[in-house]
């Protein structure tokens, strides 16, 4: 039977800090697999992460003001202030990326490594890892997971039955983690790998990208392979320091004009948002409660009577914050607002098209790809959405889907198989339209049925479906994804930048700039 948490050690190519598992519970304790080393000759020893202030990260955009962050009726606020407000969040995110650092270099050496394996076998790297960590582990028992839940019940939130089936896909990632990590101590151990760096650092200037790190079998992996894999990470990162500080900005422009009202009406400024606020903060009950779960159980784990009290405080903390910003509003109207912060240059990606679902010419000017999952809600949405504006610009774009499926959706790999085995017969539109439609029975005896609904050859889908003729394609999308920084769907780009609002006036608007980007170009 195929895992997706193939995909997972696939992705992370066993890498030598140690594969984590992916658990939806949000019960189960996350743990960290011991450090998988080479021999103490190629492998440098494991280093506490450094505080941000004794390592540069490499992360940080060119456009963050150093003086002034913005002008808000002739007040000057500090870009220091802000910047000073948000530190222990950016310390930690900074963090991240010289933490990640260290692991892709051993996740690259790993990723030769397995390959190689694979090349001298005769075999794929996605059979040898199924063959040695997905399937060699033993089967959790229903006594391991309620071992595992009388350990832990203090802290989980319901009954052994409601949580069963959780706990044991976390045991057996876990085992799999484990058998990760031995695997990759035997291949290190019998190849010849040459770990050259004490710790992996940002390069400081081009020619260091130059720099190599380590050498596998006589190849060598530099700094600019490490960096070029980190690009989305930094990216990430770049994107939520300016998120934080925006925000920490506009709270601090609200405050100065706040005070500025106060003055003005002869009041503090304490009595003056009371004023404002307290008519305007709707009282959120059980009904609003029990409204918002319905709209929204598929995506909430748990029972309403238990989660009552906590979606009650979510929807009264968001309520208050709408009238906080209705009441910002007012207050900047008429105001004189400067603002120096800029969002970071939009990193541009390179996303492999050959060999994908398409619609559109191959020379159109504009290329969408969308990372979908059938199983998920949003990407239902939004697939009819990215048709039609396929369809409207004809042959200046072209629409591309790749392959997504998330863990939690347990059908949503297969489904991408069966989708890909309605492309070989030429009906991959029409099936997937299908799957869209049936999102809640992607069973596999379902999967067959849509299959003769839409006219294809029943035998050769079935055969094909069987054998898992086309998980190595899924499996190449959910690793080109994972690259550009998707961990959830759908995820779109368009000529390689990737656009967060999937409106279809946001992705017209979108797809508009890209047209007139490739003309100047």
């Amino acid at each position: 039977m195929k895992s997706r948490v193939l995909i997972l050690f696939i992705a992370t190519m066993i890498s030598a800090a140690g594969v984590r598992a992916q658990s939806s519970s949000p019960v189960v304790p996350s743990t960290q697999a011991p450090s998988t080393s080479a021999k103490q000759t190629t492998s440098p020893p494991a280093a506490k992460a450094p505080d941000p202030k004794d390592e540069d990260c490499g992360c940080e955009a060119k456009n963050i003001p150093t003086d002034v962050a913005a002008i808000a009726n002739g007040v000057k606020i500090s870009a220091k202030e802000i910047a000073d407000h948000i530190k222990g969040e950016r310390d930690e995110l900074q963090k991240q990326v010289i933490a990640s650092r260290r692991r892709e270099l051993n996740l690259q050496i790993n990723s030769r490594l397995l390959e190689a394996e694979a090349k001298k076998k005769g075999t794929t790297a996605a059979k040898l890892i199924e063959q040695e960590i997905v399937t060699k582990p033993q089967e959790p028992t229903e006594a391991e997971a309620r071992a595992f839940f009388d350990e832990n019940k203090a802290r989980i939130p319901g009954a052994f039955i409601d949580f069963k089936s959780q706990i044991i896909d976390y045991l057996k990632a876990q085992r799999q983690e484990s058998a990760a990590k031995a695997y990759a101590d035997k291949l290190r151990a019998q190849a010849d790998v040459k770990v050259l760096v004490e710790k992996v650092t940002a390069p400081q200037k081009e020619s260091d990208r130059a720099t190599v790190l380590a050498i596998v079998n006589g190849e060598k992996i530099t700094s600019g392979d490490v960096e070029e894999s980190l690009k989305p990470l930094i990216y990430d990162v770049q994107m939520r320091v300016y998120a934080l500080m925006k925000s920490e900005l506009e709270l601090r422009i609200n405050d100065v004009l706040l005070e500025q009202e106060a003055q003005k009406r002869k009041m503090t400024a304490k009595a003056l948002v009371d004023a404002e606020l307290t008519p305007n903060v709707k009282k959120i009950g059980d009904q609003e409660a029990a409204k918002f779960y319905e709209e929204n159980k598929d995506r909430i784990e748990g029972e309403l009577a238990i989660l009552r009290d906590q979606i009650i405080d979510y929807l009264q903390k968001k309520e208050q914050r709408r009238a906080e910003i209705v009441f910002a509003e007012r207050l900047k109207q008429g105001a004189k607002i400067e603002i120096n912060l800029k969002e970071p240059e939009p990193l541009i990606l390179k996303i492999a098209t050959d060999e994908q679902p398409s619609k559109g010419s191959a020379n159109a000017p504009v290329t969408i790809v969308e990372f979908t999952d059938f199983e998920c809600p949003t990407c239902q949405q939004s697939h009819p959405v990215l048709e039609k504006l396929a369809q409207e610009y004809s042959d200046k774009v072209r629409l591309v889907v790749r392959d997504y499926p998330l863990e939690k959706h347990k059908n949503a790999f297969k489904a991408a198989e069966a989708a890909e085995a309605a492309r070989e017969q030429g009906k991959y539109w029409e099936y997937a339209a299908v799957l869209f439609e049936n999102q809640k029975e992607l069973g596999v005896e379902k999967l067959k049925e849509y299959a003769s609904k839409v006219g294809l050859d029943r035998k050769k889908f079935d055969a094909e479906l069987a054998s898992s003729k086309y998980t190595a394609r899924v499996q190449r999308d959910m690793q080109d994804g994972m690259k550009a920084g998707v961990s959830g769907t759908p995820t779109i780009f368009i000529n390689g930048r990737r656009v967060s609002n999937r409106d279809y006036a946001a992705l017209r608007a979108a797809i508009e700039e890209a047209l007139s980007s490739a003309v100047k170009n």
